[in-house]
Parts: structure tokens; sequence; C-alpha cells
């Protein structure tokens, strides 16, 4: 259990690497269309051997049920992302909108020389980003997404560790 009074120390480099592979996640998921199977109407030859005939198998059945449990957790992951970036500050959000939510490749430079209003520096660019990721990933951790333990900082490791509270991170 997390104790609330102090927040876990995130290591900034594996928690943004981690960010960035979830919104990657989500812009493949907007951009890339579900392609349902179809069933096969023409049986192939397969050879049978005697063995245990408790095996039902329906393929028509589990085609039907991928063909819409994964659209249903594609849409559900996406509207958690979506969630968690309308939680962030205005200036988070519009970072993280405009770098890694939408279709087209934007990088970093053009983000903040073109998007923000007036451009802002390379150095406020991290800050905003790094505490935008910090927070994602606490939200993603309380939607059961992201596990900490991989994030934390080395030190905050060792720190736990002596004191046996790394078992629930």
């Amino acid at each position: 259990m997390m104790n609330l009074s102090s927040l876990p120390e995130l290591d900034r480099r594996q928690t943004q690497i981690a960010m960035e592979s979830m919104l990657e996640k989500y812009r493949i998921f907007k951009t890339i269309t579900f392609e349902a199977r179809e069933a096969s109407i023409t049986y192939s030859y397969m050879e049978r051997f005697h063995g245990p005939t408790h095996v039902i198998s329906d393929p028509t059945a589990s085609l039907a049920a991928h063909n819409v449990d994964v659209p249903a957790a594609r849409r559900a992951y996406c509207a958690a992302v979506e969630s968690v970036v309308e939680r962030l500050d205005s200036r988070e959000q519009q970072l993280v909108r405009e770098r890694y939510l939408k279709r087209d490749e934007v990088f970093d430079y053009t983000v903040y020389n073109h998007v923000f209003d007036p451009p802002i520096s390379k150095d406020t660019y991290v800050k905003i980003r790094t505490r935008a990721f910090y927070k994602m990933a606490l939200a993603f951790k309380e939607l059961n997404m992201l596990s900490l333990g991989p994030l934390l900082k080395a030190s905050s490791k060792t720190n736990k560790e002596k004191n046996g509270v790394l078992s629930n991170s």
C-alpha cells in the first residue's frame, strides 16, 4: 500500500520511456484500423490422432469473441489514456496532445517553438513534459495499467527494500 504523504520518486528517463511507449500504443490503436477475422469456409485436411475426445472447439465462436473483445479493449485503452490526459494541467495537456496523441509525427522542437504561444525554451518544455509524465505514471498505476516498480529511482528502491515496502508498488 502506497503512503499518500510520500509520493514515489521515479526515474525520469525510465518514466519517459514507459509513457512514450503507452502513448505510441494509443496512437497505433487510433490510426490502425482493426481487421476483423473471418471464419474459413474451406476445410483443409488435418490428420487426427486418437487422443482425448473431451476437447471441444468452436472456431466460429472464438473468432466472434475475438472480433468483439479486441476492438472493445482498444477503445477502453484509448478512453483511459484520454481521461488521464484530461486531468493534466492545460500546458501539460497541450504538450501531450500535440506531441504524442496526434496522428502526425511531431517533433519536440516543433511543439516548443511553434505550438506554445509564446514559444517556450527547451528546458521549460522538458520540465513540463517531466511533470506530465510523472502525473500520468501515477494515474496509470491507479488504473492498473502500469507497475511503478521498474520506474522507481535506484535510491528509492533500496530505501523501500530496507523498509519492506516494495512488495506492492
